[in-house]
C-alpha cells in the first residue's frame, strides 16, 4: 500500500466507522433493542475491516520509485563526519556570549 493509498483507507475507514455508528444508533433507537444496535454495529465494523485492511488494488494508484540497486551504488550515502558524532551533533552558534 502507497502513503496516498494508507490515507484513503484511514480516510474510509472512519467515514465507514461513522456511518456504522450512526445506522446503529437510529435503528437501535427506532425498535427499541440495544441488543439490535449493537449487532448493527458489530456488522459495520466487520464490513470497514474487510474494505480496508486487505491490499487492495485502488490503494496502490500511486506507487514509490525506488532506485534500483545499480543506481543506488552511484549515489552513496552522505557520512557523518566523526568530530560531528563526538560533539554530540549539535551546532555551534556565531554569536560570542
Amino acid at each position: 500500500m502507497d502513503w496516498q493509498g494508507q490515507k484513503r483507507a484511514e480516510m474510509l475507514m472512519q467515514v465507514l466507522l461513522v456511518a456504522a455508528a450512526v445506522a446503529a444508533f437510529l435503528v437501535g433507537y427506532v425498535r427499541g433493542d440495544f441488543q439490535l444496535m449493537l449487532l448493527v454495529y458489530a456488522g459495520g465494523v466487520v464490513l470497514t475491516a474487510l474494505v480496508t485492511v486487505p491490499n487492495w488494488p485502488f490503494f496502490n494508484r500511486n506507487p514509490l520509485k525506488w532506485l534500483d540497486a545499480a543506481e543506488a551504488e552511484r549515489h552513496p550515502r552522505p557520512q557523518v563526519s566523526a568530530a560531528g558524532v563526538a560533539a554530540g551533533g549539535k551546532k555551534k552558534s556565531g554569536k560570542n556570549k
